[in-house]
Formats: C-alpha cells, sequence, structure tokens
C-alpha cells in the first residue's frame, strides 16, 4: 500500500491479513497423522477422513459461495472462523475416529465458509471505496502473512505435542477465535454504486449462464488439456505436503520434534520457489510446467531409496519446485481462458476436479499404508505422472498445431474472398 491510501483502507487490509493468518495457523498441521495414530486409528482409517474431506470440501464450496454473494460476507467470516474454532476442540473432546471425522468435516465446513467470502469482501469493500488498486498487494501480504506464520510458529508443533499432546488443538482452537474477534471488526461494506449493483447482478447469474461455460471447455481442448495438468500438480503437493508427509518422516525416524522443523523448512523452500518463477519464464511456460511436474514426481520416487539427509533434500526440492511451479502453471490457465465472461466458474470446476481426484488417490493411498506398501505408492504416483506429462506434451502440441494451420486455413480464405 502507497501512503496516500485512505487509513480506513489501511485499516481493513491489516485487519484482513490478521483474519488470514490465524485461520491459517494450524498448529495441528505436522502432527495431525501422529495424533491419530496415537489415538488407535489405522492408515486405512486416517486416509479414508482424508478422502471424505476433499469430498467434503468439494460438495459445500459452490453452495457457500453462492451464499455469500447473496448474504453478507463478514457474517459468513464471522460463523467460517467460529466453526473452525469448534472443529479445533473436536479431537481434544473426542479422540476417536468419529470425533476426527467429524473434525474435518467440520474444518472443510469452515475453510469454505472463508475461503471465497473473504477475498470477495476484500475486493468489493477496495472497489467501492476507489482503492481497487492496492488488491493484488492486500492479498499477496495476507499469504506471505500466513507462510511467514507458519513458519515461525509450526517448529514448536512436534515439541508441544511431547509435553502435552492435545496442545497443537488448543492453540489452533485459541487462534480461530482471535480471527473471530478479527472478523468481528469488520466494517460494513460501503454502499454500492449502480454500476457494482449491476455487478452484483452479473455474479448472481443464472444456472444456464453457468453452464454455458461447458461449452467453452468443448470450444478449447487446450484449456481441457493444461487443467488436466493442473489436476496432476495439485495431487501432487497435496500428497507430497500433507498427507504422506508425516508417513515419510516417520518412516525415516525423524524424531517427532522435528516434525514441526521440517515443514518450516520446506515451506521457506516453497516460498522462495514462488518468488523467484518468473525467472523460468524465458523458458516457455508449457515446458517449464511438464519440466517442473516431473521433477516433483521424481523428486516422491527418490525418497524410496533415500536416507534421512535424502529425504530433506528431496523434500525441499519438492517444495521448491511447487512453489515455481504454481504461478506459472495459474498464469497458463488464465491465459487458455476465452473471454472473461465464465472464468470464475471455470477455474470452480478446476478446483472441484482437483479435489475429486485428490479424494481419489488418497483414498487409494490408504490401502496401499494398510499393506505397509507407501514406497511402492510412491513409485506409481512418479510413473504414472511422468507418463501423464509425456502425453500431455504431446497432445498440446498437436493441438497447438491443429489450431494454428485451421486458423492459417481461416485467414487464407479470407483472403482470397475480399
Amino acid at each position: 500500500m502507497t501512503d496516500d491510501t485512505a487509513p480506513t483502507v489501511q485499516r481493513v487490509v491489516r485487519i484482513y491479513n490478521g483474519f488470514k493468518l490465524f485461520t491459517g495457523l494450524l498448529w495441528w498441521l505436522p502432527v495431525f497423522y501422529v495424533y491419530q495414530r496415537d489415538s488407535g486409528l489405522s492408515d486405512a482409517q486416517i486416509f479414508a477422513i482424508q478422502s471424505i474431506y476433499y469430498l467434503a470440501f468439494c460438495l459445500l464450496e459452490i453452495p457457500t459461495g453462492a451464499l455469500a454473494d447473496r448474504f453478507d460476507y463478514r457474517r459468513f467470516l464471522q460463523v467460517g472462523a467460529a466453526v473452525l474454532t469448534g472443529a479445533n476442540l473436536v479431537p481434544v473432546m473426542w479422540p476417536s475416529y468419529g470425533g476426527f471425522l467429524t473434525h474435518f468435516l467440520l474444518i472443510a465446513l469452515g475453510n469454505s465458509l472463508v475461503s471465497g467470502a473473504g477475498s470477495a469482501y476484500l475486493y468489493e469493500y477496495l472497489q467501492r471505496g476507489d482503492s481497487l488498486a492496492v488488491y493484488q498487494q492486500a492479498e499477496g501480504s495476507g499469504r506471505a502473512y500466513t507462510l511467514t506464520g507458519r513458519i515461525v510458529c509450526l517448529p514448536a508443533a512436534g515439541v508441544l505435542m511431547q509435553w502435552y499432546a492435545p496442545s497443537p488443538y488448543w492453540l489452533s482452537a485459541a487462534c480461530s477465535a482471535a480471527a473471530v474477534l478479527l472478523a468481528l471488526r469488520l466494517p460494513a461494506l460501503p454502499p454500492a454504486h449502480g454500476e457494482h449493483r449491476e455487478a452484483d447482478g452479473r455474479r448472481r447469474q443464472s444456472l444456464r449462464e453457468q453452464l454455458a461455460a461447458g461449452r467453452v471447455l468443448r470450444r478449447s481442448p487446450v484449456l481441457v488439456l493444461l487443467m488436466a495438468q493442473g489436476v496432476a500438480v495439485f495431487t501432487l503437493v497435496r500428497i507430497g505436503q500433507a498427507n504422506l508427509f508425516q508417513p515419510i518422516l516417520s518412516l525415516k525416524h525423524l524424531p517427532l520434534a522435528g516434525f514441526g522443523v521440517m515443514m518450516a523448512v520446506t515451506t521457506l523452500f516453497e516460498l522462495a520457489g514462488a518468488a523467484r518463477s518468473t525467472w523460468l519464464r524465458r523458458f516457455g511456460d508449457v515446458r517449464v510446467v511438464f519440466v517442473l511436474t516431473a521433477v516433483m514426481a521424481a523428486a516422491l520416487a527418490l525418497l524410496v531409496p533415500a536416507g534421512l539427509a535424502g529425504t530433506v533434500l528431496c523434500l525441499c526440492v519438492f517444495s521448491l519446485a511447487s512453489g515455481l511451479i504454481f504461478p506459472i502453471q495459474r498464469q497458463l490457465i488464465n491465459s487458455a481462458i476465452p473471454g472473461s465472461r465464465h472464468r470464475a466458474t471455470l477455474l470452480s470446476l478446476e478446483s472441484l476436479i482437483d479435489r475429486s481426484v485428490c479424494a481419489l488417490v488418497v483414498m487409494a493411498l490408504g490401502g496401499y499404508l494398510s499393506r505397509g506398501a507407501m514406497d511402492l505408492f510412491l513409485v506409481h504416483v512418479a510413473v504414472g505422472t511422468i507418463a501423464l506429462m509425456a502425453a500431455l506434451a504431446v497432445l498440446v502440441h498437436l493441438t497447438r498445431r491443429r489450431q494454428r494451420a485451421t486458423a492459417q486455413r481461416d485467414t487464407t480464405m479470407k483472403e482470397n474472398v475480399s
């Protein structure tokens, strides 16, 4: 923000950044797998819950976003933070399969309530206050707050669990409660100008308008292929940084106190990659994305023979690649979307597909782990991903060449007619 930004706008952005920090500060993130195992859950049960979580988030994301558009964004932020507070306390009071399932279902509900409403509130407030120029910086600073908070706090998660097992959940609940207080301090949106009321009407498009986005996909084969590649990236990142992170460290005999430290270190590498992604643009976005996806898959496969030091190196390379790839992949998808009329719908559709595929993969992962075959799973994922990337790279090249030939032929026909 610049010095001439209105004080009220600066205050709203500070509150929003604090809200993002406290809702994203989940102290239990590096140790939840160990906590559930210590509570008597099997690997199959743990990963079944993870799969259900992804599916629940898919089912809740669009309805909660539509309701937030129709009602008050602030109320959804307040209710969402309150739900997260209760969710973080469930494993303390009810440490069983039913309790952890309830915990993750409430996490899915709370995240779906705040995920879209937060960005929508900030955008609308800045737009109506004629300060939209600072929106991108405000969103970026909110993400930076969240990552910095995790880097600073999560190293203590393992030590805290060894001292008092439920303490990471108590601290997460305290942070969510702080987010509720911050959400209550957010001011109401300024009155909308006429043009903004029209924009509100456009946002609440009819079902027929939303379904029209499907026709865009049928006319954009390159977009479909790039979305398929994006699904591979999302699934790899979730597996490597969330679902398998703790089982891998347990298998490599890293002490529990080091789990949070390791997550903080990999987060630093991811942050460094995201800050330097523009360096790779000169090599071609499509080529870079496919190569980085293959690097991430190879890093997972190399975990199989690696010792503890090699595991740390592989996870750092994996996180660096994921930080580099996401901004480039997002740019590719947005550039491939023809026009902006259905942009939000198409991006939401991609998000739903990402999480649906991830739910299926995580369900399969539970079966592998219950048989003690995590190494086999890593190899299968790596081989399957690299084969998929090779096939998609060829298809993207052929499709783009066909489109160029069609465009050139149409241009020639128009010139001949004229």
